[in-house]
């Protein structure tokens, strides 16, 4: 029995942390107006840097990854030209995203619309758009070649049911109010990995449909800040919720608050940061500029140009370079050795 299910018998009760949550998004969405109504040219940066972050980040979560000075051709360019599959792959994650900010009004969430996303992401591969044909546990393996089978989702031929009813149920549970619309998504998201419906390229869709919902429940935080980048900056907590939701969760048994706050607090994340890079800040400085300060205050200990440089997709080695050094001029960052193997880190 999947989650939406679980929340359409209400035999449940919202955890207090939830709770808060949902308070504290909801206090954003009041202000979402205000906000996006400062600073076009701000905005219009962090929206295309966004949608490169995106694009790198949540294809980098599976392994996917390309030469960072490669990003902006790929992303921003009319007709790349691919190097390999990654570079293929990350793009069509672009394209995907691209048909979510511009048309989220018009794509109900459908089997459909996932089944083009899936298309879009996964590039000209043979099965991009289609459930997958064969049954395959989700395994994890360690770095010492051992393996365990982490979940086993939902049979090759159950698939198409299970999407079916997955759908069916989520329109139920916004018209009829099983739960409040952002439980409801997060809950979504839970039932959608779960039943695992591609061979390959599952989180990427979940992220692409979590992004559609959250335009479709009133948050466009998503257009100016990567969830994807800030599920990828807490992706072993991403893991550990989705492991601990997904126990028992063919028999209806699980207990899915941990993933479903997880959720929740990418969105709060999210919400914080726009607020304070867009809503709070009195005197902006360049938009780029400001990029690179953010990324490199993410930092915790020492750091590299390529550190930084990857943390900006879309902002060239220059333009780090100089930031970097402006900063070292002000005494704020210190830097050990020279060339490309140098060390950066923060003061105070």
């Amino acid at each position: 029995m999947n989650t939406l299910r679980l929340f359409a018998l209400k035999d449940f009760s919202i955890p207090a942390s939830t709770s808060w949550y949902l308070a504290d998004l909801g206090e954003f969405r009041g202000k979402q107006t205000l906000y996006t109504q400062q600073s076009p040219q701000r905005l219009k940066t962090l929206r295309e840097h966004a949608l490169i972050e995106s694009a790198v980040s949540s294809n980098r979560i599976e392994g996917v990854s390309v030469d960072p000075s490669r990003v902006r051709e790929l992303l921003v360019a009319a007709r790349p030209l691919f190097r390999d599959r990654d570079e293929e792959e990350v793009r069509g994650y672009r394209d995907a995203l691209k048909l979510i900010h511009e048309g989220a009004a018009r794509m109900p969430v459908s089997e459909t619309a996932i089944c083009e996303l899936h298309r879009l992401a996964r590039g000209q591969i043979w099965d991009a758009g289609q459930y997958k044909e064969k049954d395959g546990d989700i395994i994890e393996r360690y770095a010492n070649g051992r393996e365990r089978v982490r979940f086993r989702p939902v049979s090759a031929a159950g698939t198409p049911a299970a999407m079916m009813e997955l759908v069916t149920d989520w329109q139920y549970c916004l018209d009829d109010r099983w739960a409040h619309p952002l439980i409801a998504m997060a809950a979504f998201n839970l039932d959608f990995l779960c039943i695992h419906p591609f061979r390959d390229g599952n989180g990427r869709v979940s992220r692409l449909a979590l992004l559609l919902q959250c335009y479709q429940s009133g948050y466009e935080v998503g257009r100016y800040i990567s969830l994807e980048r800030l599920i990828e900056e807490n992706k072993d907590r991403y893991y550990e919720t989705l492991e601990q939701s997904s126990q028992g969760w063919h028999d209806g048994k699980h207990d899915p608050w941990p993933y479903i706050n997880y959720v929740l607090s990418i969105l709060k994340m999210a919400c914080r940061e726009f607020a304070e890079r867009v809503g709070e800040v009195k005197a902006p400085r360049g938009s780029k500029t400001n990029l690179v300060l953010v990324a490199i205050d993410r930092f915790v200990g020492e750091f590299t140009v390529a550190q930084v440089e990857q943390s900006c997709p879309g902002v060239s080695k220059d333009m780090v370079r100089r930031v970097l050094r402006e900063q070292k001029n002000a005494n704020a960052v210190e830097c050990q050795g020279r060339g490309p193997a140098a060390r950066w880190k923060k003061k105070g």
